[in-house]
């Protein structure tokens, strides 16, 4: 048995690469009709976005089954060094990067750009699995949940530097699996607690805050006034909380961009800007909602054609599905991406193996919070943030990244009964 499970094809879950396939096809399919031109059409292009996603696509297939070759062992064993290599390119690209709309993201390879952020979720994936998996911690007591939150956040803070904060964002997604591990969930009520705090300090004044934080603080402090240790523990969250909203006011002016503030301000209802920041979401519901029910047909898009959506062939393809697949096309496309994220989990579930059940729930987080985020920035419910839809957004870092998370987890799963 143990031989058997070495071999190449034994126990692949073929279900979820059939699902990668479709998705890579649509991502071709849909990054071809963004660039399609009657009077000058042509059958292949090399030279072409959907000519490159093309090779990219072929060239993922063919790396995802490569991994397939190798010894499950080898991705724990060498985690380290793995997340080490991510790392270092990420502090690479902060001194011979080539900025791109304002981020230093991407190291020139000849005509290709390597994007680093994009390989460091899987690094950072397979060393959270390892170091929670190999030491047997508990994520109760504070020293693993301070050395699981350094793993996360060197990458963070690196990526935030370019600056990339949409890239930077999706490492929070890293959370939900160490809560799945014994993640204390009071600390992840204090992280939606920040988000809320964050969300009112742009809509009220720092007196009004400060003054419903002290008198909740209070209300706490009196009843529980027979309690030394509470009161003291009280009075400190309360101190915090009044720090964080001068630190988050300062992240916001300081830290954000113009145009990433200029996002979150729109989406809030705080700004209104139909020519500006606010464009390409307007431009993204119009391709949308003119495809109702079962789209304009497929090289059909007015708004494809015509161009009116920035960016479509990367942080607005879904535009495009809307706008010739219409509500069929997206509920197929959200569809595929749901099958695929259950039955990650499911595999995730299955497994011997704590340090493959914790990677698999990273590669899911990751996926959902792409998914989620990206989709909901071409209907108006997110802010526009510059993430990829997973397989189908046009970029050769992104569809390798996520090639190599979802196989090596396939690559994990196909050994499970072998690997402890």
């Amino acid at each position: 048995m143990q031989h058997q499970s070495n071999r190449f094809f034994f126990n692949v879950d073929w279900i979820t690469i059939l699902i990668y396939i479709a998705l890579c096809a649509i991502g071709v399919a849909n990054i071809y009709s963004t660039e399609y031109n009657p009077d000058k059409a042509a059958a292949f292009s090399l030279g072409s976005s959907y000519g490159k996603q093309l090779i990219f696509a072929g060239t993922g297939l063919i790396l995802g089954l490569s991994i397939l070759l190798f010894d499950a062992k080898f991705f724990s064993v060498f985690a380290p060094v793995i997340y080490g290599v991510t790392i270092f390119l990420l502090l690479v690209v902060l001194v011979v990067g080539r900025n791109v709309g304002g981020n230093q993201a991407w190291i020139p390879i000849g005509s290709f750009r390597l994007q680093p952020s994009e390989f460091a979720k899987f690094g950072t994936a397979l060393l959270l699995a390892r170091y929670i998996s190999s030491f047997n911690v508990k994520l109760n007591s504070l020293k693993p949940i301070l050395i699981s939150g350094a793993i996360i956040i060197l990458p963070m803070a690196l990526i935030m530097l370019q600056p990339d904060a949409g890239s930077m964002l999706v490492f929070l997604s890293f959370m939900f699996p160490l809560y799945r591990e014994g993640l204390p969930g009071n600390l992840l009520i204090i992280f939606w607690g920040a988000v809320l705090l964050f969300i009112l300090n742009l809509f009220l004044s720092p007196f009004i805050l400060i003054s419903s934080i002290l008198l909740i603080g209070g209300l706490f402090i009196y009843n529980n006034r027979k309690r030394q240790q509470k009161i003291i523990s009280i009075g400190v969250i309360t101190l915090i909380a009044i720090a964080y909203l001068f630190v988050a006011k300062f992240l916001f002016n300081n830290v954000l961009q113009p145009h990433q503030r200029t996002r979150i301000e729109l989406i809030l209802g705080l700004a209104k800007d139909n020519k500006g920041a606010g464009y390409n979401v307007i431009q993204a519901k119009i391709a949308i909602g003119s495809g109702q029910f079962t789209g304009r047909g497929f090289l059909q898009g007015t708004q494809t054609k015509l161009k009116y959506v920035p960016a479509q062939s990367t942080d607005f393809i879904f535009s495009t599905v809307g706008e010739e697949w219409g509500f069929v096309g997206c509920f197929v496309v959200i569809g595929l991406y749901s099958f695929l994220l259950l039955r990650i989990v499911n595999i995730a579930e299955r497994q011997r193996s704590s340090f493959s059940r914790i990677y698999g729930y990273c590669i899911a987080c990751i996926l959902f919070f792409h998914v989620f985020i990206n989709i909901g920035m071409a209907i108006g419910l997110m802010p526009v943030i510059g993430i990829p839809l997973p397989f189908i957004s046009y970029g050769g870092s992104s569809l390798w990244s996520f090639s190599i998370l979802l196989f090596i987890f396939l690559k994990l799963d196909s050994n499970r009964m072998g690997f402890i």
